[in-house]
């Protein structure tokens, strides 16, 4: 594997790293780790690879590991938002499937047009919705697919953060309050787009109308921290998601609730190794991970026995193993792809124009 992004000071590059390594079937051997080669270079130690390989430049990178017999495979996409697009374009023309951090990238046009030159190169493009890999979420997925809580009624949606409660200071925060590094969406970028796709993920239905709310509240903030969204889904149900990151408090309170005509599921993502399904005659299930009642889409990605947590790294982990999984020609249909993201920015965009607009119901394209 190949990093682009991801230098000293970052977050999500060392997640990408371990989550990408833990089970051992990739490896991350080169990156463009900086815009400035000096700290890309300095990168090197921190992810304890070949000084000799962390590139000043891509074309430096592709052109390199090219020439090696044991050249990186894919590339993964850790920068701000307004690099995704010209780092996935890159690599795609060397010939490098990628795998990239969501949003898909900073605008609508930009996703479509990544759409088309994923579909001209042929290769393969994953894009880190990290929660569609917890094993209970994919219980729950297949649970309400089998029909465990009949028709789906209702579907609420809950992403609270605190942590830009107040004017933005440091690295992580600047660029996400930042349109030209961070795109068109604030919040709803960054988080609240993982709650639409989990949405959508765990209850199988697209949603095809929306009426959006979302507000800067910090004095001078240029991009929205706070949503507030009604849902219509395919089949008639009502949906609410709720994304902040003023929420004084919060830390990553990502939660799901699903309700049916028999019954409803709920998960939390603060506490990953249980879910609750609700029965229409009274009763309630805990469902835990690695519990022997489990199908085969969390009981494949489950790595300890029951009562050994399992969290956010193996989760991000089972994306990585997905995609080594299509890497190899295999099957993963669980893999957040191109299309996800494609949908992902395809909501963010129809809901900042909506909430400026005050449009009131809009519906949600395809």
């Amino acid at each position: 594997m190949g990093m682009i992004g991801g230098g000293p000071g970052a977050f999500i590059g060392p997640v990408h790293r371990f989550a990408a390594e833990l089970d051992r079937e990739i490896e991350l051997v080169a990156g463009v780790f900086s815009s400035d080669p000096d700290r890309s270079r300095a990168a090197a130690g921190q992810y304890r690879i070949d000084p000799e390989r962390a590139y000043p430049d891509l074309p430096t990178m592709f052109a390199a590991e090219k020439a090696r017999a044991d050249g990186i495979d894919f590339v993964s996409i850790v920068t701000p938002n307004h690099n995704h697009l010209p780092s996935a374009r890159a690599a795609l023309a060397a010939g490098l499937p990628v795998m990239t951090d969501k949003p898909l990238t900073a605008t609508l046009a930009e996703a479509q047009e990544l759409a088309g030159l994923v579909a001209t190169a042929g290769l393969p493009l994953g894009v880190t919705f990290t929660y569609t890999g917890y094993p209970l979420v994919r219980e729950m997925k297949a649970r309400i697919a089998a029909g465990a809580i009949g028709p789906l009624r209702k579907v609420v949606v809950e992403y609270p953060q605190g942590w830009l409660s107040q004017p933005a200071e440091g690295k992580q925060a600047e660029w996400r309050v930042d349109p030209a590094r961070a795109g068109a969406g604030g919040c709803i970028g960054d988080i609240g787009v993982h709650a639409f796709n989990l949405s959508e993920f765990v209850t199988g239905q697209k949603v095809t109308r929306l009426l959006a709310d979302l507000a800067a509240v910090v004095p001078g903030r240029a991009l929205d921290d706070d949503c507030s969204i009604l849902l219509r889904f395919a089949n008639g149900a009502r949906g609410v998601l709720l994304a902040s990151q003023i929420e004084v408090g919060e830390l990553n309170g990502l939660r799901i609730r699903c309700y049916g005509e028999f019954g409803g599921i709920s998960w939390k993502q603060e506490e990953p190794n249980s879910f609750t399904q609700h029965h229409a005659d009274g009763r309630t299930e805990i469902v835990r991970a690695a519990d022997a009642s489990l199908g085969p889409w969390a009981a494949g990605r489950t790595r300890t026995p029951g009562g050994h947590p399992e969290g956010y790294l193996e989760a991000f982990a089972n994306i990585y193993r997905d995609f080594a999984a299509v890497l190899r020609g295999e099957d993963a249909p669980l893999l957040p792809g191109i299309a996800e993201g494609l949908r992902g920015m395809t909501f963010i965009d129809t809901a900042v124009r909506a909430s400026a607009a005050n449009a009131g119901w809009v519906d949600l394209a395809d």
